[in-house]
């Protein structure tokens, strides 16, 4: 069981029997799947630093731009740390609401489901390994569609609650992620504020 939950591929191919799965799931469980994100994370930040200091992109067609390591490094770590952070406020905020919406859970069990609604959105990001603006933006709205679609179908699922109240459920979430998201423009002013603005070069 453990492997098929945690199959990136079955969220992305056949999400309800994925998520019918992950109610099987008991509470001493959840501690071990904390892996997922830890690692899947990793991908998008590796293909960026990649695409952004070795590829680099153009914009109309002039002289492509890229990232010095250094800048590269510095911007993909913060990025780490980002998407962590944000699955474990998500994943807590899923947990806290639950007696709302009559579920049981643990701040464990709503981190790892957010890290489940995410992985369209870690599958995307490969995409960095090569930037190309229109690719990039379109990938990136399909990812945030599928993930939404995961949450509304998942959350019902995994939490044993009517589909209607997990309507509600899900919708209370994305207003989460929106305030979530908002919070992180304004980290990013702040860290180019402090010295972390990116550092372009034209070799």
């Amino acid at each position: 069981m453990p492997l098929t939950i945690s199959n990136p591929l079955g969220f992305l191919l056949s999400p309800r029997q994925q998520w019918q799965r992950v109610a099987q799931v008991r509470d001493t469980q959840w501690v071990g799947k904390l892996a997922y994100p830890l690692i899947l994370a990793i991908g998008p930040c590796l293909a960026w630093y990649y695409g952004s200091s070795e590829i680099g992109w153009s914009v109309g067609g002039g002289e492509t731009v890229r990232l010095t390591q250094h800048s590269a490094t510095q911007i993909v770590v913060a990025f780490y740390l980002a998407m962590l952070a944000s699955l474990a406020v998500i994943g807590y905020f899923i947990h806290w609401m639950s007696a709302t919406y009559g579920a049981t859970s643990t701040p464990l069990k709503g981190i790892v489901l957010a890290s489940y609604t995410a992985t369209p959105l870690f599958a995307a990001g490969l995409i960095g390994f090569y930037p190309l603006f229109w690719l990039d933006l379109v990938l990136g709205i399909a990812a945030l569609g599928w993930s939404v679609y995961l949450l509304y179908v998942g959350i019902p699922i995994a939490m044993s609650i009517p589909e209607d109240r997990g309507f509600f459920y899900a919708s209370a979430v994305i207003a989460i992620c929106m305030v979530i998201f908002m919070a992180l423009m304004g980290a990013v002013v702040i860290l180019w504020d402090i010295g972390m603005m990116p550092v372009f070069t034209h070799r």
